[in-house]
């Protein structure tokens, strides 16, 4: 249902002066004071294309301006791969312009949600090697340092030894590709389905070690672990040697920080206290429509992000 546009004007102007009503903008702020609106956030969120909109129009470069005025200094973009080369050049060269960091696009084979990897088949090992080299060329263009990889759901055919084998044999592959650039491949363990192979940290974190290359790691999603397994920073700190990458959901619902059960401000309170300097990737939708729901989207990273 649509907002009425005299309620959107409202909540906007009630962030206005909430968030630029002169408070102090050093990183040496006192506890609970709110930056101003602009200046950038203590860690790295990224939007993604859709994320502003209402606020900035369809066209992903406008939103990319519009993220960088009101301080985030990263987007992530899963589809990526997709868009064409003119395209992925000029988001580049905007986020240079900019100097904000590219997060993560998705190693996108079209066999990401069914058996594939798992299987050992030929022909499933061919897209990924196929599809990494792809990768290395759009990363090249927006200057990404991560990309996403789901090895697929399991073969129930096979033991899980053998699923295992098959799955590690890919990703040394891929790795082959990835390392001469320094582009790293982040492992997903994911909560959608119990058909997919990839599942729990602990099991990446296993499986990154076995493979054993910089450009093997975990992207660890909070809003998939919460589901999962819960038990969010005892097993951040597990498997942090592995972790390279960071997403954001609420849980349940999957919106915006505050939305659901998961204490944000203690876990990224946390992870910059462990020295994380990457980017955490704003994967979830917002939890009110229109523009005074992206309002309430920013509002939320300020209360969050407010824990130095």
């Amino acid at each position: 249902m649509k907002r009425r546009k005299f309620l959107q004007q409202g909540a906007l102007a009630s962030l206005s002066a909430l968030t630029l009503g002169g408070l102090s903008t050093t990183a040496s702020a006192a506890p609970h004071e709110k930056k101003p609106a602009g200046q950038p956030f203590n860690m790295l969120y990224a939007p993604h294309d859709g994320s502003f909109k209402n606020s900035a129009g369809d066209n992903f470069l406008d939103q990319i301006k519009y993220m960088y005025d009101q301080g985030f200094r990263a987007i992530e973009d899963n589809g990526m791969l997709g868009r064409d080369t003119a395209m992925q050049e000029k988001i580049g060269s905007l986020l240079a312009q900019k100097n904000m960091t590219m997060g993560v696009f998705v190693v996108d084979t079209g066999n990401n949600w069914k058996t594939s990897l798992a299987s050992g088949k030929q022909e499933f090992k061919d897209a990924f090697i196929k599809t990494c080299k792809q990768s290395v060329e759009t990363a090249k263009r927006v200057n990404a340092k991560w990309a996403t990889v789901v090895p697929g759901f399991y073969d129930r055919s096979l033991p899980m030894g053998i699923q295992t084998a098959n799955v590690l044999d890919a990703l040394r592959r891929g790795a082959e590709i990835f390392e001469p650039h320094g582009l790293v491949m982040v492992l997903e363990p994911l909560s959608d389905t119990p058909d997919l192979f990839l599942r729990t940290a602990e099991q990446t974190f296993e499986i990154c070690k076995a493979v054993n290359s910089p450009s093997v790691k975990i992207l660890y999603d909070i809003y998939h672990m919460q589901r999962n397994t819960g038990h969010l920073i005892p097993t951040i700190d597990m498997c942090w040697d592995e972790i390279a990458y960071v997403q954001i959901g609420d849980n349940p619902g999957r919106k915006e920080p505050g939305t659901g059960e998961i204490n944000y401000k203690n876990i990224f309170k946390h992870l910059h206290q462990k020295g994380y300097k990457g980017v955490l990737g704003m994967e979830h939708g917002n939890s009110i429509k229109g523009a005074e729901g992206e309002a309430a989207l920013i509002k939320a990273y300020r209360d969050a992000d407010n824990f130095l």
